[in-house]
């Protein structure tokens, strides 16, 4: 036997404001803040980033069809995932600018093929592309990965409530 649930208030009923419930209840959602990165070099803020599989080990993230970077997150055969830490504010707010060289002034090399790997960040992922699928008005793209790294452990940057944040251990 299951308790009923109790609520402050009723649930809203799906209306043509859905997107603005939607997007109101997301800023309530923390969430790890990560850059995809491009050959090209192009590259976007992501908070969308998740696992996908571990056998075979996919990751997937999403691009708004109108973004900057959805061009090349449809010509790309691979892309890199760079998790980012508590000290990596900066980048983040960089790489989420339109109009700039996300790339000035920020440490990477490239790859054999030309794509981007951020220096300096908590973990990187590199993935060769396997999938993508418009879905609404984001690009879904799903990776297999193919290289990585890790760095020393350190407080995870994400993104609540409209601004970035430090997730620390409760115990």
């Amino acid at each position: 036997m299951t308790a009923p649930a109790h609520h402050d208030a009723p649930p809203s009923p799906v209306t043509p404001d859905s997107a603005d419930l939607l997007r109101d209840t997301l800023r309530r959602h923390a969430a790890g803040v990560t850059v995809i990165t491009f050959p090209g070099p192009a590259g976007f803020t992501a908070t969308s980033f998740t696992s996908v599989s571990l056998r075979p080990a996919l990751v997937s993230f999403y691009v708004g069809v109108d973004a900057s970077s959805a061009p090349a997150a449809r010509r790309a055969e691979r892309f890199a995932v760079h998790v980012l830490g508590a000290a990596d504010a900066g980048l983040a707010s960089r790489f989420a600018r339109s109009g700039v060289d996300r790339f000035a002034g920020v440490p990477w090399r490239a790859q054999a093929d030309g794509l981007p790997v951020l220096d300096g960040v908590t973990a990187w992922l590199s993935a060769r592309i396997t999938l993508r699928q418009t879905v609404g008005d984001h690009l879904l793209v799903v990776g297999e990965i193919d290289a990585g790294a890790t760095a020393a452990e350190t407080s995870a940057l994400v993104h609540h409530n409209g601004s970035f944040a430090s997730a620390h251990p409760l115990a």
